[in-house]
């Protein structure tokens, strides 16, 4: 299969385009970082230069040599403080190179069979303890009105005869890089605890099941939609801290009160402050097993010898 990516060269992305290489696909990747030219990879990786967000324009003919075309960029959520300005590239730097994707499929002479674009579980919005599977409706803050202006724009390439996958994606954990590497640093200077009220759920998923499960919706023709990209057993931020604690042997009692997050972050605090309680429930119906289950021993495997 031939396919086109955005976001190939990032936490998930990179990782993603080699599993798909090694299964014998083969790969272009957008990148920003030589505008104009195209390289060639003897490894079954293509890079198109095209900086989607300046310039969110796509020649039709890169679409005609692809059968599927798998969205993953993004303005990172935690980069920098939430101002008006940056609230707006974060909305726009999805939507942009979203509608830049659907434009060139919509205007290519061979059309892509499947289109996986990316989005995250913030489309559910702040909801408690409220069990949330795929048919759940959508949040009002800004990270759940981000992910429905960012679906909307995917959902335009919906087309008969095409499969168009929703990817709502949780708090991904790998051994680096991602959400994990950010929540180590307190543990190990011994101030790790809850934030916050503690009780806000984390629907996490390891890095490996993500990549697996991004697989499975590109070559089962059973999953279309919107899909849960979470493990089965989201947890509370009280017993992700003390699970971390004790992988790691350090305290987790450090509790970092909402208002004080709130005074540093301003509205960005909403990322750890807010969770949902998201199921995979489309991904096993369909029959998709997650090798990472349990938070604790999926821990103990990506940190490994960090627990001395």
């Amino acid at each position: 299969m031939r396919i086109l990516m955005t976001g190939g060269t990032g936490f998930i992305g990179k990782p993603l385009t080699a599993k798909l290489v090694s299964l014998g696909h083969r790969v272009t990747v957008i990148t920003r970082r030589a505008p104009g030219t195209r390289e060639t990879s003897s490894e079954g990786v293509d890079y198109f230069a095209a900086d989607l967000y300046k310039e969110p324009v796509l020649p039709a003919e890169l679409i005609d040599e692809t059968d599927a075309v798998i969205n993953l960029a993004g303005e990172s959520l935690a980069g920098k403080r939430w101002t008006n300005k940056q609230k707006s590239r974060i909305v726009e730097s999805r939507t942009r190179t979203t509608k830049a994707l659907v434009e060139a499929m919509a205007n290519a002479q061979k059309k892509p069979d499947v289109f996986l674009s990316s989005s995250a579980i913030g489309y559910y919005g702040g909801r408690g303890d409220e069990k949330l599977d795929e048919q759940a409706s959508a949040g009002s803050d800004f990270l759940a009105t981000t992910c429905l202006q960012w679906e909307s724009e995917a959902r335009k390439a919906e087309a008969p005869g095409r499969r168009m996958v929703l990817l709502r994606t949780g708090i991904v954990l790998g051994k680096s890089g991602g959400a994990l590497a950010k929540l180590l640093l307190p543990f190990k200077m011994f101030v790790g605890g809850p934030v916050g009220s503690g009780q806000q759920w984390m629907s996490w998923i390891s890095l490996d099941d993500l990549i697996a499960l991004i697989v499975f919706a590109l070559e089962n023709p059973k999953v279309d939609g919107p899909l849960n990209l979470t493990a089965p057993n989201p947890v509370t931020n009280a017993t992700f801290s003390k699970m971390l604690g004790r992988v790691l042997r350090r305290p987790s009692f450090m509790k970092v009160p909402g208002f004080a997050l709130k005074m540093l972050l301003g509205e960005q605090a909403l990322i750890v402050l807010t969770g949902q309680r998201v199921l995979p429930t489309k991904a096993q119906q369909l029959g998709f097993t997650f090798r990472h289950t349990e938070l604790e021993s999926t821990l103990r495997e990506l940190l490994g010898s960090q627990n001395v």
